[in-house]
């Protein structure tokens, strides 16, 4: 494990404070902070930066309302349980780019996307053959990444979620509808305060796992009209500027922010771990 995980962050973490341009190969040696400084004033890392607050804000928030509705549905019994539940974990299970590229070929698409397909049908509903054919990734680029992190991520937000409702006390909820209180009231004030641990663990893993995905900026939009996030941001740095010492410090921001979020996650799981035992 150290020589596969450890060994090369310190890698990254040495040539991050270098000097080392592979344009420039004589002019290479230590620099101190310099590349940090740079980022924390270079007007691209703040726009990506702020880019990927949004972006992970955005998909954990709209997934995870979501999950948790599709978990509530999954709670109740109903003929076919199994397979909706099935249907409703394969997105999670597609693999990053092939999601990336099923939205942008038969979602997107222009001229034959199901969405512009949609639009046409419907307008021919009201007679009108002039029916709207937007290019949804330039007109709302980052809505587009955001629609499909979303249909990728809420199944994953619905098992947590789901779990979490199958390990309330029947007897109490039992209790409570004998008692007469409302599908509301057991939500509210039973329901909703059991999955509090279970709605913060999915939010932190979500973001844990979002703040690094790099497979539908690039995929869908490569970067442009400003969907740039800081995994892409690293990735041109590195293979478009070819400056290692820059690209290097730009990974270590990263790799910090996620170990901060992962430290949250750590604690709520281990907070669970700890309710269960008693």
């Amino acid at each position: 494990m150290i020589v596969v995980t450890q060994l090369p962050f310190v890698g990254t973490l040495v040539i991050s404070f270098m000097r080392w341009n592979a344009l420039d190969p004589d002019d290479r040696g230590f620099a101190g902070i310099a590349n940090y400084k740079e980022e924390f004033t270079d007007p691209q890392l703040r726009s990506s930066l702020s880019t990927t607050v949004v972006l992970t804000a955005t998909v954990v928030v709209v997934s995870l309302l979501l999950g948790l509705g599709l978990a509530l549905l999954l709670d109740r019994k109903f003929i076919g349980r199994g397979v909706v539940r099935t249907l409703l974990i394969t997105p999670f299970l597609v693999v990053p780019v092939a999601s990336a590229l099923l939205w942008k070929h038969a979602l997107y698409n222009a001229t034959y996307g199901l969405l512009n397909g949609t639009l046409t049908w419907v307008w021919s509903l009201f007679g009108s053959d002039a029916a709207p054919q937007p290019d949804w990734l330039s007109v709302v680029p980052l809505l587009s990444v955001e629609a499909s992190l979303v249909w990728q991520w809420t199944p994953f937000m619905m098992l947590i979620l789901l779990a979490g409702l199958q390990s309330r006390p029947g007897d109490i909820i039992e209790a409570a509808t004998v008692d007469g209180a409302g599908a509301w009231q057991v939500f509210r004030y039973l329901t909703f305060p059991h999955l509090r641990r279970y709605l913060e663990l999915a939010a932190l893993l979500g973001t844990v796992y979002v703040v690094q995905n790099f497979d539908a900026v690039f995929t869908l939009t490569s970067g442009g009209l400003g969907t740039a996030n800081l995994p892409y941001t690293v990735y041109t740095t590195f293979y478009q500027a070819h400056d290692y010492g820059q690209a290097s410090a730009e990974g270590v921001i990263v790799v910090v922010l996620s170990i901060i979020v992962a430290t949250f996650a750590l604690r709520t799981v281990s907070s669970l771990f700890q309710e269960e035992i008693r």
